[in-house]
């Protein structure tokens, strides 16, 4: 249901002072990470002063006892909440992957809602009219190909343009700040999906990457990034204490998102990659798949942090609608071992193997793999059975420049 709060915004623990409205409900706050949402709202508050704001969002941007910013920015004296605008899935999260989401009025606030996943992917001069700022306050996953950065980015150029600041409330990165594996995107690969030069898992909070687009890939808008507080590289979702909102409809759990980087790739394929199930990314297969075979060839490869387990689905829309799909489900056993993107090339190695007769990757020019995995030579590996080993061997030069140029843009 479409609720939030409109009480006063109860700062954190550095800033003692209530804005308005009812003590927060301490059982709630059990997490030592402090969103950069409440630090916004808190001890950064000045920042939003008198200006007229327009709020990038979905459900995940919430405080620690999961009021909505919407809520929490509508009641503000202080400033004035002007426009919503909403990403992929919108600004309530109720459109499935690559719906298109239209324009509307929030039924709650009556503020205009803009949709940047509909007629236009970036804010058009007329939706930024009368505004001084946004603010982007969204849980990203930490993968190269979710499209919330890449709205950030579109965010950022037509703020340059409209002459308005930027500021990014910053969240952890969910799967920790320190995974930095897989193939650099080539440019002639990009696409909304990836539009910068960055790897699959680029280990960087959102904050990180708007200041590295907008330092590195020339953006150069006015941009402010507020950190969240207490959060450490190492951390996933899991040990900051922050409650899970699901920032997706196929992104439930947690485990959904550490699995992602590697079988966020099955989608540029003819294998289901489980949407329309209760484990999308964690079930993988097709009606022509030997589920048998498949989870014994992976399990001995002696993958880290992962089992596979013989696995039967029926998806209720996606890939084989209604059809039913033999192959795996990929049980995490190690969330710190775990080598999502090796885990996701090795199902294809295997998949293309043992059934080449029937597997393939989408047509498109480039085709949808290339864009997901940034290069055409993964597909192209796959294909040609070139071992995992080897396969890695491959994207280690420009990831290791990557990361020195990554080093320099850190927050935490």
């Amino acid at each position: 249901m479409r609720t939030f709060s409109r009480r006063g915004f109860v700062g954190v623990a550095a800033a003692s002072a209530v804005t308005s409205g009812t003590p927060a409900k301490s059982h709630m706050r059990t997490g030592r990470v402090i969103p950069g949402l409440e630090v916004l709202l808190g001890p950064k508050r000045a920042r939003l002063a008198g200006k007229r704001v327009g709020l990038i969002t979905n459900p995940t941007g919430v405080n620690r006892e999961l009021e909505s910013a919407i809520g929490l920015m509508a009641g503000a004296t202080d400033f004035k909440l002007a426009a919503l605008f909403g990403p992929e899935h919108g600004v309530w999260g109720d459109a499935q992957a690559g719906a298109a989401v239209a324009d509307g009025v929030d039924a709650r606030t009556g503020l205009p809602a803009f949709s940047l996943y509909g007629a236009t992917r970036k804010p058009t001069p007329a939706m930024l009219a009368g505004l001084d700022v946004l603010v982007f306050d969204i849980q990203d996953i930490g993968a190269r190909f979710y499209t919330y950065p890449w709205t950030l980015a579109l965010v950022m150029q037509a703020a340059r343009e409209a002459g308005i600041g930027v500021i990014v409330a910053d969240r952890p990165n969910p799967i920790g700040g320190t995974r930095v594996e897989g193939p650099v995107l080539d440019p002639s690969s990009a696409s909304f999906v990836g539009a910068y030069p960055i790897p699959i898992s680029h280990g960087m909070t959102m904050g990180e990457l708007a200041t590295m687009m907008n330092m590195d890939f020339a953006i150069g808008c006015d941009l402010s990034v507020v950190t969240c507080a207490n959060w450490r590289r190492g951390d996933d979702a899991a040990l900051t204490g922050l409650p899970w909102v699901p920032p997706s409809p196929s992104m439930p759990t947690i485990d959904t998102a550490f699995i992602y980087p590697g079988t966020c790739l099955i989608e540029g394929t003819n294998l289901s990659e489980g949407r329309g199930t209760t484990k999308p990314f964690e079930l993988i297969g097709a009606p022509f798949v030997d589920a048998h075979g498949l989870a014994d060839r992976l399990n001995r490869r002696n993958l880290p942090g992962a089992h596979f387990r013989p696995a039967w689905f029926t998806p209720s829309f996606s890939k084989f609608q209604g059809q039913m799909c033999a192959g795996v489900q990929i049980h995490i056993t190690d969330r710190t071992a775990l080598a999502p993107i090796d885990t996701g090339i090795a199902v294809l190695l295997e998949v293309a193997r043992h059934h080449s007769k029937d597997f393939s990757f989408k047509p498109g020019n480039p085709p949808f793999f290339d864009k997901l995995a940034g290069v055409s030579w993964l597909r192209e590996a796959i294909v040609a059975g070139e071992s995992l080993d080897g396969i890695k061997t491959r994207w280690q030069a420009e990831l290791s420049a990557f990361k020195l140029k990554r080093a320099r843009r850190l927050l935490y």
